[in-house]
């Protein structure tokens, strides 16, 4: 560490980490192998990988609450995070505090300069993730894939369940463009002799073949485990037999069912060194919380706030807008990065929003406003557009314009739901 780096707060310790590699993103496990065997982790605890392009944080939650309330210790990685990177890491169902993050960068930086190779902002969290999940010996750790999962750097650690959610098209100038290669990089996460859950209704062949290549036990739903809506209820069935009665889960959409019947099927194949009970399974269920994802803040007009990024999870929107009725109009305020598929997304909503609020986001991969513009009217959307100087003018100007029986929906990149939580915050202490 340079002289001119002596990191001491968090705050600095992210400041330093985002410096430490010339690219934000760069795929590949050799670096972050290295740095985790100079580390010496010693993991006694059992290992669920989460992987897909929508669903993943869904996932980790529901199985967080679930577990947690079996009264394992659980140690969850997520990522991106929303207002605070101490988001990440929970440990018992509790944030990671500012010290304990410290001592962990700390502490793989001292392995890191031992080593004497460069990590991404990425690879230091994840490592400094696991590491803390070692010293708080948790009983079980819920690890998110961030992109792909064979050259992602959660994927340095072994996986005893390995849940894949779901296979679209996104990131494509790091994964592929179609979702054979896509579904190919993703299965990368599974291992061998050991349960592969496929919560996509129609995987592509290479997610079987990679399977069927390494011997991992492969489970489909629909076909080796799955779910029935009932009123007000449903029934899950899989490998260890049926669950009957079980509450709706507190995160809202139908597809959340998909992703709950996922997450029981991962518990049944560990319920030798994990058991739950039913009840266990009915609290985790009632009390999941994932902010961010379909977010319906009380209040009048209601406020959603959904990441959707991709036309996959746009389409999954539309869906829960359509089935929350009562409503007036919508008002959307949105924004994405250039590197997304953005008239895709808003293509997905067209016939949904009433009127869009855009405005660009913060950084190099901010989208101007004006080709925000261009893409919403690329794909075909016809309501009244008014551009805004930033997320936050946007959220003021949704507001002004709202009645109370409106609804306003902030939503296309975690970046605008975090920058709409901070406007709304604000709003309401004034």
């Amino acid at each position: 560490m340079n002289t001119s780096d002596n990191p001491q707060t968090l705050a600095d310790w992210l400041a330093y980490i985002e410096r430490q590699h010339p690219q934000a993103i760069a795929m590949g496990l050799d670096r972050v192998s290295v740095v985790r065997d100079a580390l010496a982790l010693k993991i006694t605890f059992r290992v669920i990988t989460v992987g897909g392009t929508n669903g993943k944080g869904s996932a980790c939650m529901l199985l967080e609450a679930i577990l947690g309330h079996a009264a394992y210790r659980v140690g969850t990685y997520t990522s991106p995070h929303l207002l605070r990177y101490n988001e990440r890491v929970r440990i018992a169902g509790r944030e990671a505090s500012d010290a304990d993050l410290v001592r962990a960068f700390a502490a793989v930086e001292q392995a890191r300069l031992a080593s004497g190779v460069a990590l991404t902002y990425f690879e230091f969290g994840t490592l400094a993730a696991v590491w803390l999940f070692c010293e708080h010996q948790v009983d079980v750790a819920v690890l998110e894939v961030g992109l792909g999962g064979r050259l992602d750097a959660v994927n340095v650690f072994d996986a005893d369940v390995a849940l894949l959610m779901s296979i679209a098209v996104d990131h494509v100038e790091y994964l592929g463009g179609t979702r054979e290669q896509i579904g190919a990089e993703k299965a990368h996460i599974f291992r061998a002799g050991r349960p592969a859950i496929c919560a996509d209704a129609e995987p592509p062949a290479t997610v079987a073949e990679h399977a069927g290549r390494i011997n991992a036990r492969l489970l489909n739903i629909g076909r080796d485990f799955g779910y029935q809506a009932q009123p007000a209820q449903w029934r899950y069935w899989g490998p260890a037999g049926d669950r009957h009665g079980l509450p709706l889960p507190a995160l809202r959409g139908t597809f959340q069912l998909a992703n709950a019947s996922a997450c029981l099927a991962a518990l049944d194949e560990l319920r030798p060194w994990l058991p739950v009970t039913a009840g266990n399974v009915r609290a985790g269920l009632v009390h999941v919380e994932n902010p961010g994802r379909f977010q319906v803040l009380p209040g009048r007009p209601v406020m959603i706030l959904d990441v959707a990024h991709n036309p996959h999870a746009a389409a999954a929107l539309a869906v829960n807008l359509v089935q929350m009725t009562g409503h007036r109009q919508t008002l959307a305020v949105f924004s994405m990065l250039q590197d997304k598929d953005v008239a895709g997304v808003a293509r997905a909503l067209r016939g949904h929003v009433d009127h869009w609020l855009v405005a660009p986001l913060e950084g190099p991969r901010a989208m101007p406003a004006v080709d925000l513009v261009q893409c919403l009217h690329d794909a075909g959307i016809s309501a009244p557009i008014t551009t805004c100087v930033n997320i936050a003018a946007a959220c003021d100007r949704a507001y002004q314009m709202a009645e109370d029986s409106d609804r306003i929906l902030a939503f296309g990149s975690f970046l605008t739901v975090s920058a709409a939580m901070t406007a709304i915050r604000v709003r309401r202490a004034l």
